[in-house]
């Protein structure tokens, strides 16, 4: 079992759960259930085609913050959502903290950065099959 206390543990379980459930309810499930129709007029900020970055923010929004939920590759599944929501608040939303969007997107960002530098925590699925949450 890893190094961490059993309240840091379960601190970072309310963390991956919270944080994931939320971005998967949230932008995860409107963008699997409304693919086809948000395919048409979903922002292009980085050049590559509507389609192909809509697809890159149904992987971070609906299956990496799943995989943060659950603890399985939580620190590459989160590296994706952060990196995903840097570029929406950079070029989609032009670092406007002020408005609802780019508060959001930070508190976002911040919880699932400390994600990347802490890992998943003893109660996760990356403990149980490799030994290191």
């Amino acid at each position: 079992m890893g190094s961490g206390s059993s309240t840091t543990d379960f601190g970072l379980l309310v963390l991956r759960v919270c944080l994931g459930t939320s971005l998967f309810l949230k932008h995860g499930v409107e963008k699997i259930t409304h693919f086809s129709h948000m395919a048409a007029r979903f922002p292009d900020p980085v050049h590559i085609g509507a389609h192909a970055s809509l697809v890159i923010a149904l992987i971070s929004d609906a299956i990496c913050s799943l995989l943060v939920a659950v603890g399985l590759g939580t620190r590459v599944a989160a590296f994706i959502i952060v990196a995903n929501l840097g570029v929406a608040f950079y070029f989609v939303h032009h670092l406007a903290f002020r408005t609802e969007h780019g508060e959001l997107i930070l508190i976002y960002m911040a919880g699932f950065l400390a994600l990347i530098f802490t890992g998943a925590g003893n109660f996760s699925l990356d403990e149980k099959f490799w030994g290191r949450g």
